[in-house]
């Protein structure tokens, strides 16, 4: 898939869609990738400030999206559990920046090489108009090679 066609979809994908989530870029190998939210009256919660549901929902599939495309058809890639720890109200648009580097790949390679499974354990931040931090998610994905 390309990664035009890739952004496409996710922006047209109505749970995204209809909280304010777009792709706002994506590298053409798929490695790093930002996201944002905007504000509005369907996504905020009592107290006026981000629903934290969509703060996470932000974050949601796109570490395993992006290693699915990197790792190719050899290999299952799942979201297995996240945690997050939200750290200020988030108000206003927030973005959430996402890398994968050489090095992650090397060690998938290496640790699933024999058939067995990889838990990384992935951070992304999600941030603020002022690059001030809302949010911490440790997403942990389940990589195996396929026999």
């Amino acid at each position: 898939m390309t990664p035009a066609l890739f952004r496409l979809l996710i922006n047209c994908y109505p749970p995204y869609w209809g909280t304010g989530i777009s792709v706002k870029r994506l590298s053409s190998d798929y490695r790093r990738l930002t996201i944002q939210m905007k504000s509005r009256f369907y996504n905020r919660n009592y107290v006026g400030t981000h629903f934290g549901g969509s703060l996470y929902a932000m974050t949601d599939p796109f570490y395993m999206l992006m290693l699915i495309q990197n790792l190719g058809k050899e290999y299952w890639v799942w979201d297995k559990s996240a945690s997050i720890d939200f750290i200020k109200p988030g108000r206003g648009p927030v973005t959430a920046e996402f890398r994968i580097d050489q090095a992650l790949i090397d060690t998938i390679y290496s640790q699933t090489a024999e058939g067995q499974k990889y838990l990384p354990e992935l951070p992304v931040e999600v941030k603020d108009q002022n690059g001030e931090i809302v949010a911490r998610i440790i997403k942990t994905l389940y990589i195996r090679r396929k026999e």
